[in-house]
């Protein structure tokens, strides 16, 4: 498949709690960069595509033949799939949203917030998440505006899966950056985007793929828990599940990395992940953590990389 120009200099359109951005020149260390430039390795798949950091890094890197990323958050996919369908219809949008917003003062930017994300809200029951249709359009404007306006730049939704952020008192927030949007876009063109369980991938690997995993990370205490970007949440079922998942695609001769928490940072005898990936590459990497609410608290921790090779 013929490939158009690639984007340079693409980051992340919207913030996203457990981004990787920050993480980018650990990866690099582990990534399976002579199978990729040697072409052994031909397609890039992450099912968990949240923010895209990885995605944007890699393939703005590297001219993969195919790329396939998925996310079982309804709202994100709708939102990628706009940007790669109608970004010109989006970007004019965003762009008159920003020139309204930035001359209000502060209160009548606030009431402007509540009075969208009641909307989005409200709107939701009515939305067909399987077609795409013209209102797609308007949800996803909707979305980078309440991304890049609410408090600390969080996605976090509801049981019934309404957004529930509140305001964040920015005074000059960016809700259209043009020239990123576009790069966006273009990188997308060529991406097959899905929505669902991470398992939906599955038929998208073969051994010429390299797959990134990056799902929502296991709370390392009672009070560190969120996962709430999608209604049903991430337990530990579900990350048994996943491992039994990175086992498969390790028997489909795929190359497979994986990023969670350490919980043997806050308890040295938890060796929960240890056990579960037994018998593939673990490394932790420092990072340091973003979302909690006490700014005291947002200190470095590890983070887990689990391969099945050898960086």
């Amino acid at each position: 498949m013929a490939r158009q120009r690639r984007a340079s200099g693409v980051r992340p359109f919207l913030k996203w709690a457990g981004g990787k951005s920050q993480l980018l020149g650990e990866f690099a260390r582990c990534l399976p960069l002579a199978s990729i430039r040697d072409r052994a390795i031909t397609r890039y798949v992450e099912p968990f595509i949240g923010g895209g950091a990885v995605f944007f890094s890699l393939t703005q890197c590297f001219p993969f033949e195919e790329s396939t990323v998925c996310d079982i958050n309804e709202e994100l996919v709708l939102t990628y799939r706009v940007i790669r369908t109608s970004f010109s219809r989006l970007a004019r949008d965003l762009g008159e949203i920003e020139t309204e917003y930035c001359v209000m003062t502060g209160p009548e930017q606030e009431a402007c917030y509540y009075e969208v994300r009641d909307t989005f809200n409200r709107e939701r029951a009515a939305t067909d998440f399987g077609h795409y249709n013209s209102r797609w359009i308007r949800r996803a404007a909707q979305i980078i505006f309440l991304n890049h306006t609410c408090y600390n730049g969080l996605f976090r939704v509801n049981k019934s899966g309404g957004f529930n952020v509140p305001f964040g008192r920015y005074k000059n927030p960016e809700i259209l950056n043009y020239r990123n949007l576009q790069g966006v876009s273009r990188l997308l063109a060529h991406t097959r985007i899905l929505c669902g369980d991470f398992t939906r991938c599955r038929s998208s690997v073969d051994d010429r793929t390299f797959v990134y995993l990056d799902p929502p990370y296991r709370p390392l205490n009672a009070t560190s828990s969120f996962t709430s970007y999608s209604r049903g949440g991430f337990c530990d079922a579900d990350q048994v599940r996943l491992a039994k998942f990175f086992r498969e695609l390790d028997r489909k001769g795929a190359l497979v990395m994986l990023s969670n928490s350490d919980p043997a940072g806050e308890n040295p005898g938890d060796s929960y992940f240890d056990e579960l990936y037994d018998g593939f590459s673990i490394r932790r990497v420092p990072a340091k953590r973003m979302i909690n609410c006490n700014g005291a608290r947002r200190g470095a921790v590890n983070e887990l990389l689990i391969t099945n090779y050898e960086p």
